[in-house]
């Protein structure tokens, strides 16, 4: 060194000496990637986020089952009802009012027209009756059967009719034609009211609100309950981390859970009421004019079932387009925050 010459500048640690390049700096640098998302702190919220994605697809997916399977065991019957079980007990009573009819101008001196409009409503609607599914083939071979015996009892009575007023002949064929009907073993009248027995008992099986769906309505609307509670906790997650005021995506989910479950509880509560009033009104004996308005009241009760039955299927698309839009409103954020590893 010479005389007067600066000394050379000591080199400081962390600070380059001149004419050295610039190194980066590692502590500033690693606390600025530490700050980045995706980074420190990126895994709590890639962990909160999946937490809360797979919780509302989770009860998004349980809820649509529940719903369902709750919408289909009340109006899974409702059509069979309409369409069957209501129409025939309105048949078989009918072919009872029509028979007892009979029975009154049975006794006449000769052949009566009325006589025969009676037997001949009363096989009409037997024929209805069979047409309805009458207890199953064990039902419909009872129809056949009875059928059958009201041809003998109408032949019997025709015959009667034909003899002298006073003949012994007379007295025979009506006492057979009177037996054939009105035997309590295995008369017409026995036969007709077992059956309708029978069809009042479907009519209070598929009209009843048994405890399995007691069970199945009330795990739905917790079910309701909760998905509501966890879309609304979400929403608040994702307004206090990213300062969103609202996500679209869940406000959607939000107001389509809200439609979908109201319009189910809905539809379900009109099938429902219409299918009590129709077993108060079936689950008595009708005769006359009574039959007649039952018959009237019972489609007007059960108006619309088969329309309501078939919203089960939108049951299934309202699910998967809840979970669409929950998926949609998450994973935007899931993918900013994922994971990764330093």
């Amino acid at each position: 060194m010479f005389p007067g010459a600066p000394a050379p500048a000591m080199p400081v640690r962390g600070i380059p000496a001149p004419g050295e390049p610039l190194a980066p700096l590692a502590p500033l640098d690693r606390l600025i990637r530490r700050l980045r998302p995706g980074r420190a702190g990126a895994s709590g919220t890639a962990h909160e986020l999946a937490v809360r994605h797979r919780l509302l697809l989770a009860l998004s997916a349980l809820l649509t089952l529940a719903l369902f399977l709750s919408y289909e065991g009340v109006h899974g019957d409702a059509d069979p009802l309409r369409t069957s079980s209501a129409p025939a007990v309105l048949s078989i009573d009918t072919a009872l009012y029509a028979l007892g009819q009979a029975q009154q101008d049975a006794g006449a001196a000769a052949p009566t027209s009325d006589f025969q409009k009676q037997i001949s409503v009363a096989a009409q609607s037997l024929a209805a009756a069979a047409g309805d599914d009458v207890g199953g083939t064990a039902g419909r071979q009872a129809l056949q059967t009875v059928a059958g015996l009201i041809t003998v009892y109408a032949v019997k009575v025709q015959q009667a009719q034909l003899q002298p007023a006073d003949s012994v002949l007379r007295e025979a064929y009506l006492s057979y034609a009177t037996s054939v009907l009105t035997d309590q073993g295995s008369g017409i009248q026995a036969r007709l009211t077992a059956l309708r027995t029978q069809q009042r008992a479907a009519v209070h099986r598929q009209t009843s609100f048994g405890p399995w769906l007691w069970l199945g309505w009330s795990m739905t609307l917790l079910l309701a309950v909760a998905l509501a509670t966890a879309l609304l906790e979400t929403q608040l997650f994702l307004r206090r981390r990213f300062r969103r005021r609202y996500n679209r995506g869940l406000l959607a989910a939000g107001t389509l859970l809200v439609a979908w479950v109201g319009t189910a509880l809905l539809f379900t509560a009109w099938t429902h009421r219409g299918m009590a009033r129709t077993r108060a009104l079936l689950d008595r004996p009708l005769t006359g004019q009574l039959i007649t308005d039952a018959g009237r009241h019972t489609t007007s009760y059960l108006a619309h079932t088969g329309f309501r039955a078939s919203a089960a299927v939108g049951i299934l698309i309202g699910g998967i387009l809840l979970m669409t839009l929950a998926e949609t409103g998450l994973r935007r954020h899931i993918d900013d925050y994922r994971f990764r590893p330093r």
